[in-house]
């Protein structure tokens, strides 16, 4: 078996990338990545692509079909991967998002790949008040990263065939240790900020609602994914029913687990809309072995003892690096990055 990760150098990528080596053991494991963040390391760990039997180094908007070669299953990853970045590159992430996506569901085909997996976003429920949403419910993408999604599963839609399993995994919000680890996800970034301040400032009310997976539940996800049967074509959420969460909820645990840490709460802040809880029954009938099984506990005491083990909190600016778009300000002010975020060096 030849699994292809694109976008394999990325926050949840280094994870998957492990992850499908501890699972398929025998299996060719290849990645395509343009190192966007392949610096932004933490610990004293072996690089993850040390689990892959071959990287090639690219950009998306540059395919080769030669890529797609005996591959029997391709996993996108690659993305402009939040809102803060989607609205200042907002051109470059639909493109990225969905018309390199598209393009590699159609090599793929071309070759004879059987399974195409994208990873896709619960975001895509924008704001959502009322019941968990369904995959049958209307979707209100509010941001450029969730408009993209939607328009990759809609096109991706049209490519459905006998020939290839498209599998769109609308996952909830990542969270947990990476060795290319993110701080602009909400409970990443909590625990950060009350090992280093002792505070968290939540800069909502608090009321809104997130749905959490931790990064390994993720990657247990894709493993179905990149060898399930049934229906070639599959929109599902990603995550489980009981980790819907309200932004001050994951505070408190937070808050629970480093005791003392003082949280605020920005009672003046206009309405957060992006609030949405999200039903994973779907998810509990079609791959019952693969639901999440981390607990927002044990995500928790992972990422604080990650971050401590990592020396991080002994680095005078430690987190600038871990937050994307910082990572991408500082490279285009260097001049090695350009505005359409392509390399110039």
């Amino acid at each position: 078996m030849h699994i292809l990760i694109i976008g394999n150098m990325g926050y949840v990528g280094s994870v998957v990338s492990q992850y499908m080596r501890e699972t398929f053991q025998s299996a060719y494991l290849s990645g395509f990545d343009s190192a966007l963040f392949a610096h932004c390391l933490v610990g004293e760990h072996p690089l993850p692509e040390i689990s892959l039997n071959n990287q090639l180094f690219g950009d998306v908007r540059d395919l080769d079909p030669s890529l797609f070669e005996k591959v029997d299953a391709v996993i996108y990853l690659a993305a402009i991967s939040n809102d803060p970045m989607g609205q200042q590159f907002e051109v470059v992430t639909d493109i990225i998002n969905k018309e390199c996506c598209i393009l590699a569901a159609k090599m793929a085909l071309d070759k004879g790949v059987k399974h195409f997996v994208l990873a896709s976003s619960c975001s895509v429920y924008g704001a959502a008040a009322g019941s968990a949403r369904t995959e049958l419910d209307s979707i209100n993408p509010l941001t450029a990263y969730a408009k993209s999604k939607v328009a990759a599963e809609e096109q991706l839609a049209e490519l459905q065939s006998d020939k290839m399993f498209i599998s769109c995994l609308r996952f909830a919000t990542a969270c947990g240790f990476s060795q290319r680890l993110r701080l602009d996800l909400v409970l990443n970034d909590f625990v950060a900020s009350a090992l280093t301040t002792g505070k968290i400032s939540i800069l909502s009310d608090g009321t809104p609602w997130r749905p959490l997976i931790d990064v390994i539940d993720m990657a247990r996800i894709m493993e179905w994914a990149v060898t399930r049967s049934g229906d070639p074509f599959l929109i599902v959420n990603a995550g489980r029913n009981s980790a819907n969460y309200t932004v001050k909820e994951l505070a408190d645990y937070v808050a629970d687990a480093l005791p003392g840490t003082e949280i605020t709460i920005n009672e003046k802040a206009q309405p957060d809309k992006r609030s949405y809880k999200v039903d994973f029954s779907a998810l509990e009938i079609l791959a019952p072995d693969y639901l999440p099984r981390i607990s927002i506990a044990t995500t928790i005491k992972r990422l604080i003892e990650g971050i401590k083990d990592s020396h991080l909190l002994k680095e005078t600016q430690p987190f600038s690096r871990l937050v994307r778009l910082h990572t991408l300000k500082q490279f285009m002010e260097k001049g090695v990055l350009d505005q359409d975020i392509r390399w110039t060096k």
